[in-house]
């Protein structure tokens, strides 16, 4: 006869602190749930995890071979090493990095957990109502036009809480002081020792990557082939033809641009952001200039006889003095004065 054990806590009627001490000192393990038990109201969903410790009320189901281990309202966890997930029953899912110690409690549709130390990834879609408390900070995530709200919130290795707005914002709250402040979306900020005073802008100091929902594979079945189909395949086999290579596409050269433009700034301390001058944007076209085209090589052909000039006609230099032939007249001074007076003398 299994023997079964009920442990009823009150967290109204037990102060903060004897609860955390009830929680993390009882470890409790209950029987597999029946599938057909309904879920109860306080569920927060199921774990996921390599070193976990879980403690409080919980319970553990087997479904298709897998061992599930429910949380319940009031669920101590601890993550010694490594990851675990939560896959709420609402459809949400919170990845916890460890080394990590928290507490959920749920109440209807709003669930807090209440953060010791490590990071936690929430993403919800848009039930539950979420908040994550710390011993000096309440953040809450803020839907925006009813969007999944998807946040970050842990202490890095000295010891400063960080906060990332993932999907949405995210509101922080002093505990203390009643300071509040709205984080941005994708805003990412970090605080030391608690105090909103000291916020400023965080280079993703704390990391937490969502896991991957693991399933096992389906079991594969084996049987024997029937005399049919062994004549089916030995009659409709038929060579694999090769298969044509794809063609590459061609690439079109098309001109690039690029717009450039001023990073935004986010100072808490100011109640209206600046804005940027838009003269500042640049605008850039990034083109391929091809290049001259240049032919090298040679032509192909039959050849063809040139049309060689006939060589020049040597010229005789000019004489320095030309010799006049025997017998031709005189046209010099002293022939004519000759000749006149030979004229002088006739006509006497």
């Amino acid at each position: 006869m299994t023997r079964r054990i009920k442990l009823f806590l009150s967290l109204s009627a037990l102060p903060a602190a004897a609860a955390g001490i009830l929680f993390a000192g009882a470890t409790l393990v209950f029987p597999a749930a029946r599938p057909d038990e309904p879920v109860s109201a306080d569920t927060v969903g199921s774990i996921d995890g390599e070193a976990i410790a879980v403690s409080g009320p919980m319970s553990v189901e087997v479904v298709h071979g897998q061992v599930k281990t429910l949380l319940r309202s009031g669920s101590d966890i601890r993550v010694k090493a490594g990851t675990a997930r939560i896959d709420l029953v609402e459809g949400g899912q919170i990845t916890i990095c460890g080394p990590a110690h928290l507490s959920v409690l749920k109440s209807g549709a709003s669930l807090t957990l209440a953060v010791e130390n490590g990071t936690i990834h929430a993403h919800i879609e848009k039930e539950p109502s979420l908040t994550v408390y710390t011993a000096q900070i309440q953040a809450k995530p803020i839907s925006i036009g009813d969007g999944p709200q998807d946040m970050l919130a842990g202490f890095d290795a000295a010891g400063a809480m960080c906060i990332r707005a993932n999907r949405g914002a995210v509101r922080l709250e002093q505990q203390l002081t009643g300071q509040s402040l709205i984080v941005p979306q994708t805003g990412d900020v970090l605080l030391t020792n608690g105090q909103l005073e000291t916020i400023r802008t965080s280079a993703g100091h704390c990391s937490c990557e969502m896991q991957a929902a693991r399933s096992a594979p389906p079991p594969e079945l084996s049987r024997l082939a029937t005399a049919e189909e062994i004549r089916k395949r030995s009659f409709d086999a038929k060579p694999n033809a090769p298969a044509a290579p794809a063609e590459k596409p061609a690439i079109k050269e098309e001109p690039i641009y690029q717009v450039y433009m001023p990073p935004l700034t986010y100072d808490p301390n100011t109640k209206v952001a600046s804005e940027f001058d838009p003269k500042l944007i640049l605008l850039v076209r990034r083109v391929r200039v091809r290049p001259t085209l240049i032919f090298q090589g040679r032509v192909e052909g039959e050849e063809v006889a040139a049309a060689t000039a006939p060589p020049p006609i040597p010229v005789a230099p000019p004489a320095a003095a030309a010799t006049k032939p025997a017998g031709a007249p005189n046209d010099g001074f002293v022939n004519r004065v000759r000749n006149f007076i030979r004229k002088l003398w006739s006509s006497s």
